[in-house]
């Protein structure tokens, strides 16, 4: 059997999505191991039993990025580490059973019974997922930039009192917990008005019928999240791929509108306020929205079973049989 070890960032963001592919390939008839860090594995809250889960060392084995402090020291430290005790779980497999014959890596260091659930996640999604619920059609502006961009005061509390002062919208916030002691101290956590949450199952949150639009730092998961479920976008980008992620879908997909940042590199509250509304109310935000039933239709297409998405996986797997068939003659000819 074809045995593929996935090694997971150990972030929310992106071991879901590889957590996803896992099951995609386990259902082509794939021996799949997850691996991510054991400061992240002890986070967990519900660890689904169809994919075999397996930790290595971070060097920061007791709490992870909070343990190292910063993100520098963080990936640093992993890069010491995390090889040499991914090496020693390789070994490990390949003493016990069938030789790995293929290793998926998520790059971010430089469908089942469970398919309902919120995959590998450290929190409880039920208290958004009521407080949605309550709200009219299309009326939440949905706020979330990733695992890992760590924002400024200044620009958290720009966007805390655009989404409070509001009166056309309500809003769904993930604030990081790193991240809530640079809230305005006049603001609200939680109110009819709005939601800071620490942790949100995202794609649940974008199916729902209250969500209007998405302010996102336009990560290609988030993107390709939003797009797939047909949910018009506000890009503030803040690192790596995510600019050129953001011209992508404002100038050539038509699907979102990017808040330009001033001379201090911070989105200014009435900047936000107005693509907020060009999305959710204008002219244009109608244009966004046609082009984002295009698009999601597109994306359901590819993903289905005679879309590319899947041929793309099922020609993967075939390469690895077929590359575990050469090996298998390969050895017997030496013999």
């Amino acid at each position: 059997m074809v045995h593929c070890v996935v090694l997971a960032y150990p972030a929310q963001g992106h071991i879901n999505p590889m957590h996803h592919f896992s099951k995609l390939l386990q259902q082509q008839g794939v021996k799949v191991t997850l691996v991510t860090t054991f400061s992240y594995c002890k986070s967990l809250q519900n660890i689904p039993s169809s994919i075999a889960l397996k930790s290595i060392s971070d060097g920061f084995d007791n709490s992870g990025l909070a343990e190292a402090g910063n993100w520098k020291v963080y990936l640093e430290r992993f890069w010491q580490v995390g090889p040499k005790t991914l090496a020693e779980l390789l070994e490990k497999h390949d003493r016990s059973g069938p030789c790995i014959t293929s290793m998926i890596l998520n790059t971010r260091l430089a469908d089942d019974d469970d398919e309902e659930d919120d995959g590998l996640t450290q929190f409880n999604n039920e208290e958004c997922m009521k407080w949605l619920d309550d709200k009219p059609k299309q009326s939440v502006v949905y706020v979330s930039f990733g695992s890992m961009a760590v924002l400024d005061e200044e620009q958290i509390r720009e966007i805390a009192y655009v989404l409070r002062d509001s009166d056309q919208s309500y809003f769904l916030w993930v604030v990081k917990a790193s991240e809530e002691t640079k809230l305005p101290k006049d603001f609200e956590k939680k109110s009819e008005k709005g939601l800071v949450v620490g942790w949100c199952s995202q794609l649940k949150v974008l199916a729902h019928e209250a969500v209007g639009c998405f302010v996102t730092h336009w990560g290609w998961n988030s993107t390709l999240e939003a797009l797939s479920l047909g949910v018009p976008m506000v890009a503030m980008p803040y690192w790596f791929d995510q600019s050129i992620n953001a011209k992508l879908i404002v100038d050539v997909w038509k699907m979102g509108i990017r808040a330009t940042v001033d001379e201090q590199k911070i989105v200014r509250g009435e900047v936000l306020k107005y693509c907020i509304m060009e999305k959710m109310n204008s002219e244009k935000g109608k244009e966004v929205k046609g082009n984002m039933v295009q698009w999601k239709a597109l994306a359901a297409r590819f993903v289905s079973k005679e879309g590319s998405s899947h041929k793309n996986i099922a020609e993967f797997v075939n390469s690895l049989f077929n590359l575990q068939a050469a090996c298998r003659e390969l050895q017997n000819n030496s013999c």
